[in-house]
């Protein structure tokens, strides 16, 4: 791998690219950053390369932040880099894999709702902003970054349970399992697009491989989040009305005052029974109150 990196830089050299688009460096600046590239796994930061090469970390600051002014290297904030994918003519271009650059920058983390539910295949939807579920505290919780977008949304410590080891080239990523992944939604549903997209979601996860009801309840319990099992329970009632064990342990848990089935939605009808309050296109569901 390293050969051919070294073998495309000097194409691009041969080509003369200047500037935006990727510009020559010479042999020892090729076998730094083959070094680097070897020795990191989808990130790379100051730190990284001052280690790597024995080089203090100032050093190793101007020498990424030149490698990033001749297009070789992408920066992603302050001290923190990836490289250019073979195949690009800029550094410009979007990021070769979000969920490396989530992991490494917002850590303790784990992807989550929508994101986790497209990689297990609970949505065909195609959702272009990465979720991540994080313990940190962020101020800009929409951050984009060249070009991705990301959706931060901040869990205690104790909630990191319930997630899948996933491996992207040789970096290891927490992402929710299929179980976890509807609970997040089912607590907060804009995590999953909105009430909506979570309700045919809850289908598909029904019809899956991954159904776990128990499992789903279980993991309540430990999350402790009382709108989930009343929005649970609703769904599952017009969904599922077979689980009929499910739906009796959801009308258990129902925890006092009245939850809206969609925070972000008007929702204006009272479904006694879950105690729960849904928009006015959903009083088809009234025979459940």
């Amino acid at each position: 791998m390293v050969c051919v990196i070294i073998h495309t830089i000097n194409e691009y050299y041969r080509f003369g690219y200047t500037m935006e688009t990727l510009t020559g460096i010479g042999k020892a600046d090729r076998e730094r950053m083959a070094a680097i590239i070897r020795g990191t796994k989808g990130t790379i930061s100051v730190g990284d390369a001052a280690r790597i090469l024995n080089v203090s970390s100032a050093d190793a600051a101007k020498m990424l932040s030149r490698w990033s002014k001749k297009g070789w290297m992408s920066r992603i904030r302050r001290g923190l880099y990836v490289s250019v994918p073979l195949e690009s003519m800029t550094a410009d271009g979007p990021i070769e894999d979000p969920w490396l650059i989530a992991d490494r920058l917002f850590s303790p983390c784990y992807i989550g709702g929508w994101s986790a539910a497209e990689y297990f295949d609970l949505t065909e939807q195609i959702f272009s902003t990465i979720v991540v579920m994080t313990v940190q505290k962020p101020r800009d919780r929409r951050p984009v970054i060249k070009g991705t977008g990301f959706m931060l949304h901040t869990i205690s410590e104790k909630a990191m349970f319930g997630l899948k080891p996933v491996w992207r080239g040789q970096v290891k990523i927490s992402v929710s399992d299929p179980t976890r992944t509807m609970l997040d939604m089912l607590v907060n549903p804009a995590l999953g697009g909105g009430i909506r997209s979570v309700k045919d979601m809850l289908v598909n996860y029904m019809r899956s491989e991954n159904k776990n009801l128990k499992q789903l309840i279980e993991y309540g319990d430990r999350l402790g989040n009382g709108a989930a099992f009343k929005r649970l329970g609703f769904l599952l009632e017009k969904t599922a009305p077979d689980e009929i064990k499910a739906i009796e342990q959801c009308r258990k848990r129902l925890t006092a005052g009245n939850a809206k089935l969609d925070p972000k939605l008007n929702n204006i009808k009272l479904v006694t029974r879950w105690r729960l309050w849904v928009p006015e296109n959903w009083k088809r569901m009234e025979s459940l109150d």
